[in-house]
């Protein structure tokens, strides 16, 4: 049955576009953390990566070689062996220090998360001296490391009316966070490497079986809109009602795809793109007076 005109479209507010008729569950990838209003990036400057070698007291085994094989488990009816480590031919050749005072240094990282998150053999160097060149991670692999740290929040849903949606009045959508760009930094000594994520656009799949494509986060709806008047850049008309749906509501996804750039030491390029999305559900009921063309 109709609502008797009893709905009327209250001014957009975007801290309410997860409301009890449309529970918020949005997740980011690469987390697997629940995230709406939006994620919050622990540990200090977690976004900036600095790594370089530092004097440690490894010492190569006796003669400068280990040895060391993998023996895969057996199954035996039931029964399944451990895997075990053996002497075998293959052999890592440890690197030899070079004449004169010096000490070994191992690759260390700062940031919580990217420990060793280019691994290098310890290497020797000079008292005074420093790591050539070739010891040090090339632009690229300072990008693979930047973009690693980028913390993309997941994008928070608000759409207007705040409470149910209508059937046959235009519904309004939009972002009210985790809509812009975001960098993150890897460096070594005398290198910096910058990556940047850029939302381009933003697919809501509306559980009615259509998809709007939106390319900015929407436009907030604000009180003494005209509630017949449709989003400007974002919105959506629901045709039927969500009685009949689990919930008596539709599922609602929004995903951001955003492009990856990284820049620094003269050099640049792009990773494949990302995305991150978020879920809500909108209840849609009818409305006996807007169908009857009342006000």
């Amino acid at each position: 049955m109709g609502n008797n005109g009893n709905h009327g479209r209250p001014g957009g507010n975007p801290g309410q576009g997860n409301t009890p008729n449309r529970p918020g569950t949005g997740t980011n990838p690469g987390s697997g953390k629940p995230s709406n209003p939006g994620d919050a990036i622990v540990g200090g400057d977690s976004n900036l990566a600095s790594c370089s070698y530092v004097k440690s007291d490894y010492q190569p085994p006796a003669g400068g070689v280990v040895t060391a094989a993998y023996q895969p488990p057996t199954t035996s009816g039931d029964v399944v062996h451990a895997a075990v480590f053996r002497p075998a031919v293959v052999r890592w050749q440890a690197a030899q220090p070079g004449q004169g005072p010096g000490a070994w240094y191992v690759w260390k990282c700062t940031t919580e998360g990217v420990a060793d998150g280019l691994y290098r053999p310890p290497v020797w160097i000079a008292d005074g001296g420093q790591p050539g060149a070739a010891l040090l991670p090339s632009p690229a692999e300072l990008a693979q490391m930047a973009r690693k740290q980028l913390r993309l929040p997941s994008p928070t849903i608000a759409a207007n009316p705040a409470g149910e949606q209508l059937v046959n009045l235009p519904t309004w959508m939009w972002l009210s966070g985790g809509w812009g760009p975001v960098s993150a930094t890897a460096s070594v000594p005398g290198v910096s490497v910058t990556a940047v994520a850029t939302p381009t656009s933003v697919d809501w799949v509306m559980g009615d079986g259509s998809t709007v494509t939106c390319t900015d986060a929407g436009t907030p709806y604000k009180a003494g809109n005209d509630p017949k008047a449709p989003s400007p850049d974002c919105g959506h008309v629901y045709r039927r009602s969500s009685a009949g749906q689990p919930g008596q509501a539709y599922p609602v996804t929004a995903t951001v795809h955003w492009t990856v750039t990284w820049s620094g030491a003269g050099q640049g390029g792009t990773f494949p793109d990302m995305t991150t999305t978020s879920d809500a559900a909108f209840r849609v009921a009818e409305s006996q007076a807007l169908n009857n063309g009342g006000g």
